[in-house]
């Protein structure tokens, strides 16, 4: 199990396809005290693993001591970044704070490319040397690209730079159109060059030692099984059944790209909303409409159940992305 906890909305970048619509930092943001709070509560929850996130999460000056706090609770912390404030200074920071792993956004091999889409003119040249940083450290880290018209051709060769800098892993997420990202939704995949995407990233799956996950794109379990190809993950969309999002204000909500308050945690224990939401207990029956509803893949994939409601407004409706024909339906 794993939250994802948006530290603030604080950012030194503006990218075209941030959900939270980051940028300034919110006067209603959790305090140091209300974040500690948090930290138990989610601990109590039965979760393990705690994405420290934003915004850009290192732009919150306590953040090392809330990831100290997490750590002594034996909660597994790591952090979500751009990458482009991580010093050698700051790497050193991270690593004493208990941080297990960082993951760093990088979305193209072209400089111009990359620093449009983050709009910071030399934030590819800060985000390599913060992954340099990281390694010299000795902080694991993963590569984390979004995946666009313009990048996907990219991809493999993405991979190839993150096994060559020393990550761990390269996770790609696919865009939902879902704060800023919704004035790029034609930047998108569209269908078929999707499922097209997931099976060329399983075939380099093959050839590569580090981790290849696709985000917010739960058919790649479906293309790995039919392929043949070990994964350890055994569950697609984890939306509300092991992960969910806390906003920098307190608002939980079942993923990132799912905007729907289900509770505020300076209101009630995180914990409480955790077990007793009627949103998060009625995605955790798999009670699924249309063709997810009757899928062999139903319990491995699960379809995105943000892009459901996004495209059909119901987030139990089926993923109209998805092209596979399900045996039942035959």
């Amino acid at each position: 199990m794993l939250v994802s906890w948006n530290t603030t909305n604080q950012c030194n970048m503006f990218c075209d396809h941030c959900y939270r619509d980051a940028g300034a930092r919110s006067e209603e943001e959790l305090s140091t005290a209300q974040a500690r709070k948090l930290i138990e509560e989610i601990k109590k929850a039965g979760f393990q693993i705690m994405i420290f996130s934003g915004g850009e999460p290192l732009m919150r000056p306590d953040v090392y001591e809330l990831a100290d706090f997490a750590t002594s609770l034996g909660l597994r912390a790591v952090m979500g970044s751009n990458g482009s404030l991580i010093t050698a200074q700051v790497a050193r920071q991270i690593k004493e704070a208990g941080f297990m792993a960082a993951g760093v956004s990088l979305d193209s091999l072209d400089p111009v490319k990359n620093n449009n889409f983050r709009k910071l003119d030399n934030a590819y040249q800060l985000t390599v040397e913060g992954m340099h940083n990281l390694k010299k450290a000795e902080v694991p880290f993963q590569v984390h690209t979004t995946v666009m018209d313009w990048n996907v051709g990219e991809l493999e060769a993405i991979t190839d730079f993150a096994i060559e800098i020393g990550a761990m892993a390269h996770h790609i997420f696919f865009l939902v159109p879902t704060g800023r990202a919704v004035n790029i939704e034609d930047e998108a995949l569209k269908v078929a060059e999707y499922e097209k995407t997931l099976a060329r990233l399983m075939e380099k799956q093959r050839k590569v030692p580090i981790e290849i996950k696709p985000t917010c794109a739960p058919q790649f379990i479906r293309v790995a099984d039919k392929k043949g190809i070990p994964l350890r993950f055994s569950k697609g969309c984890l939306a509300g059944i092991s992960y969910c999002i806390i906003s920098p204000t307190g608002d939980v909500q079942p993923c990132a790209y799912m905007d729907m308050q289900l509770g505020n945690v300076k209101e009630q224990p995180f914990d409480k909303i955790w077990r007793e939401n009627e949103t998060l207990q009625r995605l955790r029956t798999l009670e699924y409409q249309g063709k997810c509803g009757i899928c062999d893949f139903k319990k491995r994939c699960g379809g995105c159940r943000a892009r459901a409601n996004y495209y059909n407004g119901d987030f139990m409706a089926e993923d109209t992305w998805c092209l596979y024909h399900p045996k039942e339906a035959e």
